[in-house]
């Protein structure tokens, strides 16, 4: 992984976990993912009529990553209405990691070095512990960290089928556009069958939380698939979860969560496993 690859996913991490926090803060989590979504959509507009239309053999890795996208954001808004951002997103983000490594040395013929494996092994385990953590009252919140795990497997099939259809799009930043386009449609249209109040409020009261969660989502992802055609698909997934230590502040320091001994390990192990894979090569 070159350096130039190394940080846009970096980048992609910080602004990952500062729409999360956004998404975390708000009192309605729906209305804040309502809010979010609608507002990445004028970015994802632009993005698809400035870059060319991505290639046909590429449509149904786009339709297939739109319901997978939705299906996303519907379970982590609901993991985030019973566990903190500190301990939710930590999870949700290190089990993708996990299954994208296994599936793309198991299937699709990517070979990975023994530091690159331990860097992500050391990834994923060091966020998945946080699966212990307790709730203020001493509790595990196991709901919390059930919600998250599944919303953990839509991010590594979404995480696949992204990289493999930015690949054969021949437009990776078009790709994304018309399919965040089809998931800000997908989520809000399941907002108003269910409950139409959620998208009109969004609308009346959470302007700005779109405006900046939109843009972070918008351009966190595009910088994420561009990276999937610039180096495995595995690596870039175990990178972009340093959103972590990110998300770990953000928790603490904003939203005044409870900071422990595990979530201080979670943080170590995962700095230590992207500092192998940015010089697993090397080693």
């Amino acid at each position: 992984m070159t350096t130039t690859v190394f940080l846009v996913v970096i980048a992609a991490a910080l602004l990952h976990a500062l729409w999360n926090a956004l998404l975390k803060s708000g009192a309605d989590k729906f209305v804040g993912m309502s809010a979010v979504m609608m507002g990445q959509a004028p970015l994802a507009v632009i993005a698809a009529v400035s870059f060319p239309s991505p290639a046909a053999d590429s449509l149904p890795y786009l339709f297939a990553g739109i319901a997978l996208h939705v299906g996303y954001q519907i379970f982590l808004t609901l993991a985030y209405r019973v566990g903190d951002l500190s301990q939710v997103y930590p999870i949700a983000r290190g089990v993708a990691p996990l299954i994208v490594a296994g599936v793309s040395v198991g299937f699709l013929g990517v070979v990975l070095n023994l530091p690159e494996i331990i860097g992500v092994a050391t990834i994923g385990i060091g966020i998945i512990s946080l699966a212990l953590v307790r709730k203020e009252t001493g509790q595990r919140n196991l709901t919390a960290a059930t919600l998250a795990l599944v919303t953990g497997c839509f991010i590594a099939a979404y995480s696949l089928v992204d990289g493999l259809g930015a690949r054969v799009s021949g437009s990776p930043i078009g790709f994304y556009g018309w399919l965040a386009i089809g998931s800000t449609l997908g989520f809000t249209g399941s907002m108003l069958l269910w409950r139409p109040r959620i998208v009109r409020t969004a609308l009346a009261t959470q302007k700005l939380r779109g405006v900046l969660g939109g843009s972070a989502s918008f351009i966190a992802f595009a910088l994420v698939i561009w990276a999937f055609t610039q180096a495995p698909i595995a690596l870039v997934t175990a990178l972009r979860e340093t959103s972590i230590v990110f998300a770990l502040l953000f928790g603490v320091v904003f939203l005044k969560e409870r900071l422990d001994l595990a979530k201080l390990v979670s943080t170590a192990l995962t700095l230590t496993g992207a500092a192998l894979l940015r010089f697993a090569r090397h080693l």
